[in-house]
């Protein structure tokens, strides 16, 4: 499809749904996508779930997970930080996700209170408990924690690339790739949107199966490091050329096939292909 060799680009994992990422150079794939990954997730008081698309601040939390996943710690500009045992079992509060219901274990009120400081309202920190058993939907079915959808969110530098061309060439600036907060960024392919047509897609000793393409939303006009709105870029520039009847797209979605370990340069290996759905 293309004679460029891809690889990886750059790793990122979201422990913390809505808020900073971590950047590993190496990092384990597991069925739910990268170790950690949107396994936790702020909440109000009744369960229901926080993100940037209302609440901007959370971008300004950098979570922390030590590896074996025993203990976090929560960083802000404006809060000391916070480190404190994960409750990784116990007592489920009812979660709601999009409208979709769910559980979690609470952090208890602690990080709770910690939190609420940080957001401007009353938050709790809630965990994927041991038994979430999530499907999630797609060409591939998989499962993830809290994320969105499924576990792995995929992104070339040539289509975020190409937006910031016709970004700027309408006098605007381009934004950069952490406002669509990709798992994988893949550098490499002649093309903007190769991603689409990935089908099945081995790096490391990972597979990966396409699940559809990552539908855009208001979080992309987030400085994710200022936590303001500056909008209605990129939305508006996508909409010129990325418009789907599901919304629209930059980037694509991919359950794990077979988990394994990738690392910042490994090889993209593409091992099936199929027709863009734009």
């Amino acid at each position: 499809m293309t004679g460029f060799e891809a690889r990886i680009a750059q790793l990122a994992s979201y422990p913390v749904k809505g808020c900073a990422a971590v950047h590993p150079t190496t990092a384990v794939i597991t069925p739910a996508g990268i170790t950690h990954d949107r396994a936790f997730l702020v909440v109000d008081g009744n369960g229901v779930y926080r993100t940037q698309r209302r609440h901007p601040q959370l971008a300004l939390i950098t979570p922390e997970v030590s590896p074996d996943g025993s203990r976090m710690s929560l960083h802000h500009p404006d809060l000391a930080p916070l480190s404190f045992a994960v409750v990784r079992d116990g007592p489920r509060r009812s979660v709601d996700l999009f409208g979709k219901p769910f559980c979690g274990i609470d952090q208890g009120p602690v990080v709770g209170e910690w939190l609420s400081q940080a957001v401007g309202e009353a938050s709790r920190l809630v965990g994927v408990p041991p038994d979430h058993r999530r499907v999630t939907d797609g060409h591939t079915p998989g499962t993830s924690g809290y994320a969105d959808s499924s576990a792995v969110h995929l992104l070339s530098e040539a289509s975020v690339a190409l937006l910031n061309d016709k970004l700027r060439a309408a006098g605007k600036p381009a934004v950069p790739m952490e406002r669509f907060r990709p798992n994988i960024v893949v550098d490499g392919w002649e093309h903007a949107h190769t991603e689409d047509l990935l089908r099945r897609v081995t790096i490391g000793d990972c597979e990966l199966g396409y699940a559809k393409l990552a539908l855009r939303c208001v979080v992309t006009t987030v400085d994710q490091r200022s936590a303001r709105r500056v909008g209605p870029e990129p939305l508006r520039t996508l909409a010129g050329y990325r418009r789907t009847e599901g919304g629209l797209a930059l980037g694509a979605k991919f359950a794990v096939v077979r988990p394994g370990t990738v690392s910042v340069g490994d090889p993209v290996v593409v091992t099936r292909w199929g027709a863009s759905e734009m």
